[in-house]
């Protein structure tokens, strides 16, 4: 599966209205517990802040939608 956001992008959670502006880090491998196999091009680190405070997530990138608005300090 092709990678289909980069690091810097802004986005959103899939069908959560209230779900954090994040910023997409990098994209990291992660070992499938079926098969084994590693896949480093489906799994992406991404950041957001609340309150002052740093909080990372690892989501599928099929669960995120890319937003249109970017950059800057924001607060949530």
């Amino acid at each position: 599966m092709a990678r289909k956001f980069k690091s810097g992008d802004w986005v959103k959670l899939k069908g959560k209205s209230f779900a954090p502006k994040m910023e997409v880090l990098k994209y990291v491998p992660k070992k499938d517990s079926i098969t084994g196999l590693v896949n480093s091009d489906n799994y992406l680190e991404c950041i957001w802040y609340k309150n002052g405070e740093r909080n990372s997530v690892l989501l599928h990138q099929n669960r995120l939608i890319k937003l249109i608005e970017t950059g800057g300090i924001y607060k949530a």
